[in-house]
């Protein structure tokens, strides 16, 4: 599982949560509501109990570090293993491995309507199960923003091959065992943000 495939930072508390997989089947095509979002996209920006104090842009919310929800999912096959993007050259976390499926949930949109739109967005899938995983407060400044960003994490089961957008240049699937190695051997080919994610919800996986 270890070939390429074309096509630290501050943290807040870990909410764990359990819940059953929800089944999602969407038309596989590209339609309106999933095209690349506008500059001045609207966010809900919450407190750290993750209640929705008032809407302004993403622009601003970055501007001034304000908290605002970005969904996260982790996406696992059939087999157990883990697929991870490899973020293109002018990503803030150019040529690490990432987290697949990671973007802003829009004012008014709920989390679940989110993980959908971006897992069609950024991978192309649309056949899936999901179910909610965790939370935590993660923030960074990187390329002159503030990211202020309440995680909401998610686990994706399928086993479609995913189609990549222009913020990844290729992906990597991982055996767990894989994964766990490579975090603790090299841990510089992975993104910052990747680290709260498995810390939040995959502690294990940090286990020596």
């Amino acid at each position: 599982m270890d070939v390429d495939h074309e096509a630290k930072s501050s943290v807040g508390g870990c909410f764990l949560i359990s819940s059953l997989y929800t089944k999602c089947v969407q038309a596989n095509s590209h339609v309106s509501m999933y095209n690349r979002r506008m500059p001045d996209e609207q966010v809900d920006i919450v407190n750290e109990q993750d209640e929705v104090l008032y809407s302004t842009s993403k622009q601003e919310a970055h501007k001034k570090g304000l908290l605002h929800r970005t969904v996260i999912a982790e996406v696992i096959n059939s087999d157990g293993n883990w697929l991870l993007v490899k973020q293109s050259s002018n990503k803030q976390d150019a040529g690490q491995y990432v987290s697949p499926i990671g973007g802003h949930v829009q004012a008014g949109e709920s989390t679940s309507e989110a993980i959908k739109r971006e897992a069609f967005e950024e991978l192309g899938i649309s056949r899936f199960t999901f179910k909610l995983k965790g939370k935590c407060i993660y923030n960074r400044t990187v390329s002159g923003r503030k990211e202020n960003h309440y995680f909401i994490i998610y686990e994706i089961r399928s086993d479609e091959k995913p189609i990549l957008n222009e913020e990844s240049e290729s992906f990597k699937k991982f055996s767990p065992k894989e994964l766990k190695t490579a975090l603790r051997k090299s841990p510089e080919i992975f993104g910052d943000a990747f680290f709260p994610v498995i810390e939040c919800c995959y502690p294990d996986l940090l286990k020596l």
